[in-house]
Formats: structure tokens, C-alpha cells, sequence
């Protein structure tokens, strides 16, 4: 498994939405995948860091569990989630 270089983690509060909010759960990109892989995530570490900074779409399903994993993050830290489902 291939760790991201570790200057691809910057966050830019002008980047895409879910990017964001990955950087204020204070998760790193690959932290994430591991997070969305624990729960049933199927796109590779190269494929989730595509779709966070506005690479190709993931389908639904990997986009929901992704957001779930950024999700449980803001509720491990009494935050609320932030981040909406897809429908």
C-alpha cells in the first residue's frame, strides 16, 4: 500500500468542499482511506486522493462512505457532521 507524498495533505480552504472538510477533522488523506476502507470503502488511496482535490467522481456508494468516515471523525470529537449524504 502506497502512502501520498507528504506534502499532498496541504488543506486549502479554497479547494473542494469534502477536502476541506477532511482538513478541519483534522484527518490526512490517507488517515481517511483507512477510516473508508474500514467501512467498506472499495476505491484505491490513489482514487480517493483524486476525487478530494477534483478528480474523477466516485459513484454514490464510495462517496457516502467517504463522507461517513469524515463524519465519525467530527462526532469522535463532539462535533456535528457536516458533511451531507448524497441521496
Amino acid at each position: 500500500m502506497n502512502q501520498p507524498p507528504p506534502d499532498s495533505d496541504g488543506c486549502n480552504i479554497a479547494g473542494p468542499a469534502l477536502d476541506r472538510a477532511r482538513c478541519s477533522a483534522l484527518l490526512t488523506r490517507f488517515d481517511l482511506w483507512i477510516r473508508y476502507f474500514g467501512l467498506g470503502g472499495t476505491s484505491s488511496l490513489d482514487q480517493v486522493h483524486g476525487y478530494l482535490t477534483g478528480g474523477p467522481v466516485l459513484d454514490r456508494t464510495q462517496h457516502n462512505t467517504l463522507v461517513q468516515a469524515i463524519n465519525e471523525q467530527h462526532l469522535d470529537h463532539g462535533q456535528n457532521h457536516p458533511v451531507p449524504y448524497l441521496d
